[in-house]
């Protein structure tokens, strides 16, 4: 009968004498000759470390250690693969901000109002990584956060369903593209993601022990902080609160554990709002903007559902299994309902996403879902485990499901490293305008990489009022117009500030805003002192930088012009086309040839003429 539970066994004698830090002759109580021998306090302390360790290896620590290294040195191989993307460095430059803001009171900002997290929760703990080891430093901050997602994945399933699922559940969420991805993504989404796995430990111990307070309050302030650093992780809460409940209800009875779920709902409602009463109206704005009222796109929702598919049907397939499985098996009620809640948690997302018609984010936010999905997927790949009713089957099963792990982790990498390169490499971008961009003094508009300018070039970018977008405008009046995430302000406005140079400089990318700029591009020809100073290689097309010049310098580049215009013309009517060359030589050989014959014609008139006046003279 499938039991679900995975066994722990015990390491042989000869594992303790291995790990014994000075070798076979301490583990068996003998004392290496030459070394001063400890006091009696030391030695059981080092004894007590020691007999933990080997129980935490014995337990499943070992295996752990390897998931983890897989997964970490996947996720290091694409921390230096590109430059910051567009949400990397918006996060890591508002970080730098907040923590002048704080040092020296700079007026930043209002960042609440357009980010789809707190700004002053990861940006922060982004920016201090990165002023120790630049975007890699704040990348690998990011690959900490899951790494420790992992270990608290394997915590939960350990204590739901036993070592060997717990093994397979983290092997299967470490590999995965979504996680290599955001091991090596410096945005809120791996720090969010681990305080929600952290929320979910709480709330399996708090379901599984009668005095309950202390988890409880700990998965309420765990839950608070995951939806205070992610808005859109509040769609997980109640996966949490099952994860309470229906462990409890086995235990106590379903009134009983009810009422704790309700309880830690009620813990976390209260501390978002005492949140939201900090932060002031602006959270507000920012959470209806970027989350609750988002604006519906034009994707289709088959996009959202193929894409979530390709990334999580690693854990989603064996999930489903696992769902299936849980019945058959005759495990109790609340079990099959937790196993299912797990399991159905990864189309959570899909399923908002394809309701509003957008793909923004999903290959991020999926991997939220996953990681309750593989919960359900270890619990599964364990049952099919013990389908063996011996231990030699047991083990060829095991090596079997172990192997393919393997393609599977080639898979996600491969998906991981291609989400690295959706978007373009800045560097060339970057050195262009940094040589540019100390000459504008006026506003400088930039269609969609503002972010990664100002991030890297600081000093440019702390003059933050400079700065225009598709979406937000500053006028040199102060005036300011900006519109909700994702649209864009009407291009006309921008052509007629164009008309009248208003901007000192303009950076025209043709990304994702490429009809954007395609639309006011006439404009900026139109003006004669705009000059195109640089071409550079951005993504698929080439970026342009256009430069606005001053009055003395457009009044000596006219002169200069108009001196060198007549020598121009004749150069270019001396030198025809090739279509035109066979034309200019007919028609010369026609103009010589008449002036030959007209010159001759008057030569000999004229000394007809001297011969009539000599012959009268006589």
């Amino acid at each position: 009968m499938l039991t679900g539970q995975g066994r722990t066994e015990h390491a042989p004698a000869a594992l303790s004498v291995l790990l014994s830090p000075d070798g076979p002759a301490t583990a068996h109580g003998l004392r290496p000759a030459g070394k001063d021998e400890p006091g009696p306090r030391t030695l059981g302390q080092l004894q007590l470390v020691a007999s933990g360790t080997a129980r935490w290896l014995r337990s499943g620590g070992a295996p752990l250690i390897v998931v983890l290294a897989v997964q970490a040195s996947l996720s290091l191989r694409l921390v230096w693969s590109n430059t910051a993307f567009t949400d990397e460095a918006l996060y890591l430059r508002s970080g730098h901000l907040e923590i002048e803001h704080w040092l020296t009171g700079l007026r930043i900002q209002p960042f609440p109002t357009f980010f789809s997290g707190s700004s002053v929760l990861y940006p922060p703990l982004g920016a201090l990584a990165d002023s120790i080891g630049g975007l890699a430093g704040a990348r690998i901050l990011s690959l900490l956060f899951m790494l420790a997602a992992s270990v608290l994945l394997w915590a939960t399933a350990r204590r739901l369903y036993g070592g060997r699922a717990a093994f397979f559940a983290t092997a299967v969420f470490a590999i995965m593209g979504a996680t290599l991805r955001l091991g090596a993504f410096a945005t809120f989404d791996a720090m969010s993601l681990c305080l929600l796995a952290l929320a979910a430990w709480c709330a399996v111990r708090a379901g599984q022990r009668s005095r309950t307070s202390g988890w409880l309050a700990a998965a309420a302030c765990a839950l608070a902080l995951t939806n205070a650093t992610k808005y859109a992780s509040g769609i997980f809460d109640p996966v949490v609160i099952g994860m309470l409940v229906l462990p409890a209800a086995r235990r106590d009875g379903w009134r009983a554990a009810l009422r704790q779920g309700a309880t830690l709902a009620a813990y976390t409602v209260s501390l978002l709002a005492f949140l939201l009463t900090l932060g002031g109206s602006e959270y507000l704005t920012g959470i209806w903007q970027t989350t609750v009222g988002r604006d519906a796109g034009t994707s289709p929702a088959g996009l959202a559902f193929g894409t979530a598919w390709q990334l999580t049907a690693v854990a989603a397939v064996p999930a489903a299994l696992g769902a299936l499985l849980a019945p058959l098996a005759h495990q109790p009620r609340p079990r099959c309902l937790l196993i299912l809640l797990l399991a159905g948690a990864v189309v959570l997302v899909p399923l908002e996403q394809a309701r509003i018609h957008t793909t923004t984010s999903l290959d991020k936010h999926v991997d939220f879902g996953a990681w309750f999905a593989a919960i359900a997927a270890g619990y599964a790949i364990d049952a099919v485990i013990s389908l063996g009713r011996r231990s030699a089957p047991r083990w060829c099963i095991a090596a079997v499901c172990v192997s393919l792990l393997l393609p599977a982790a080639w898979l996600g990498y491969a998906q991981a490293r291609a989400l690295f390169r959706t978007w373009p490499n800045s560097s060339a971008l970057v050195g262009a305008v940094a040589a540019v961009v100390p000459r504008a003094a006026g506003p400088i508009f930039d269609d969609t990489s503002r972010a990664v300018l100002e991030y890297y070039l600081p000093q440019a970018g702390s003059a933050w009022q400079r700065w225009s977008t598709v979406s937000s405008l500053r006028l040199p009046s102060g005036k300011a117009l900006s519109v909700p995430v994702g649209e864009t302000i009407n291009p006309a406005v921008y052509r007629r500030c164009l008309r009248s140079g208003c901007f000192s400089l303009v950076v025209l990318t043709f990304g994702s805003a490429a009809q954007f700029d395609s639309q006011i591009l006439p404009a900026i020809t139109a003006n004669q002192r705009y000059e195109l100073v640089a071409s550079v290689p951005y993504g698929k097309r080439m970026g342009e930088i256009w430069e606005y010049q001053s009055q003395a310098h457009f009044r000596s580049q006219r002169q200069s012009t108009a001196a060198t215009s007549g020598p121009s013309l004749l150069a270019s009517v001396l030198t025809p086309t090739p279509r035109l060359r066979p034309l200019m030589g007919t028609v010369s050989a026609v103009v010589l040839g008449s002036g030959g014959v007209v010159a001759l014609f008057t030569v000999v008139v004229r000394l007809g003429w001297r011969r009539g006046k000599a012959s009268d003279e006589i």
